[in-house]
């Protein structure tokens, strides 16, 4: 009866359900580090922190989080322009290689999930993050970084660079000392292209094309290049990995005072250099053609599909397929531009309907006979 009589506010306390507290940037980056890395990566933008909140405010649509980051992007005043520097600058946490079994300076496994069961964890939350936790402390221990940002944490220094090189040479330059590899073309193209502040339309030089497919939606860029009917020889045919690198590249800018390069930061990066027997379409097959893909984060899909169509867009240059395979690189594979027309759809077509269901209506009139009746285009069911 004690429990009858309670005021009706402690039940009410007592029922209501807890909303659940919106999780941390952090927490965001250290449990869906691959989405965040998505994320900068089709935005064009390494913010993690930044990232982490449009992910959350878009509830894990990755291409809402982007559309959120390109926005914040367009607001942010230009400071300046890095340097350019080397891929093999990158020091990697990861570096394998198809090709070759022990390529020079080694390889690096890494953290990477191919090599774990493929089973559903069921194990409770609170000991799935203890799990992370510790995951991410022995990573920083054997120095397999993976960029995510860590409030207090700092990179530790590197102490075995006598067991694995953490900045290896390109196995492109094995490839090209064996003269295998077709050598690099002369590119009328001094200065790349900024997609961002120019539209790039066929006809672009190679540095819009590959800008476009490093900010392409993964998806899009992984069907272009696997299912689609620009793939020559079939799937018989297909390229090899040459070496895939995840790994920190250094961001220089120069010192307003000195002009001397100074190191400001570092970004992490996924590169792929693909081979494939295919050349292009007015040579004879003498030299493997060599495909080339690097984004933002750990995306090795997105960077291996990036080096195969790379070498699908060198093989028809010159060709009459070329304007083709540009269109369909430069137009049909940016996330915003493929999703804004289903955006579109769910606007109201209210005339539009009405006026192709009394075209419907008078064609089935006219079909009939001048006697036929039926409901007034108007009406509604």
């Amino acid at each position: 009866m004690s429990t009858m009589n309670a005021p009706a506010a402690s039940v009410t306390s007592a029922s209501a359900p807890s909303v659940p507290a919106a999780p941390r940037p952090d927490q965001l980056t250290e449990r869906l580090g691959l989405g965040i890395d998505r994320v900068m990566a089709e935005s064009g933008l390494w913010a993690p922190q930044l990232a982490a909140r449009a992910f959350g405010q878009a509830r894990g649509d990755v291409t809402r989080a982007t559309q959120l980051l390109r926005t914040h992007r367009t607001s942010l005043p230009r400071l300046g322009r890095s340097l350019p520097v080397r891929a093999g600058e990158l020091r990697v946490v990861r570096r394998i290689s198809s090709a070759f079994r022990n390529p020079p300076g080694g390889q690096v496994l890494g953290r990477t999930l191919d090599y774990v069961g493929r089973l559903l964890d069921l194990l409770p939350e609170e000991e799935g993050r203890q799990r992370a936790v510790l995951a991410s402390e022995s990573a920083h221990e054997h120095h397999d970084h993976h960029g995510h940002e860590h409030p207090g944490h700092e990179h530790p220094q590197h102490g075995h660079e006598d067991e694995v090189e953490r900045a290896p040479g390109h196995v492109l330059s094995v490839f090209r000392e064996m003269d295998i590899v077709a050598p690099p073309g002369d590119h009328d193209d001094p200065e790349p292209y900024d997609i961002t502040r120019h539209p790039a339309r066929p006809g672009v030089p190679r540095s819009a094309l590959l800008q476009t497919m490093a900010r392409a939606d993964t998806g899009a860029l992984l069907y272009l290049w696997y299912g689609s009917e620009w793939k020559p020889g079939g799937q018989e045919a297909h390229e090899v990995p040459g070496e895939l690198r995840h790994g920190f590249l250094p961001i220089r800018v120069e010192h307003p005072h000195t002009g001397r390069p100074v190191t400001v930061g570092d970004v992490r990066v996924s590169e792929v250099v693909s081979f494939h027997s295919l050349t292009r379409a007015s040579e004879l097959p003498r030299h493997l053609d060599v495909g080339y893909g690097m984004c933002f984060g750990h995306n090795e899909r997105k960077a291996i599909s990036m080096a195969g169509a790379d070498i699908l867009l060198g093989h028809y240059e010159g060709t009459e397929r070329a304007a083709g395979l540009q269109h369909d690189v430069l137009l049909t594979l940016d996330g915003l531009d493929i999703t804004g027309y289903t955006e579109h759809q769910k606007l109201p077509h209210h005339a539009e309907y009405r006026s192709v269901l009394e075209r419907a209506t008078a064609a089935a009139a006219h079909q009939a006979g001048p006697h036929r009746t039926g409901p007034h285009p108007g009406d509604t069911a």
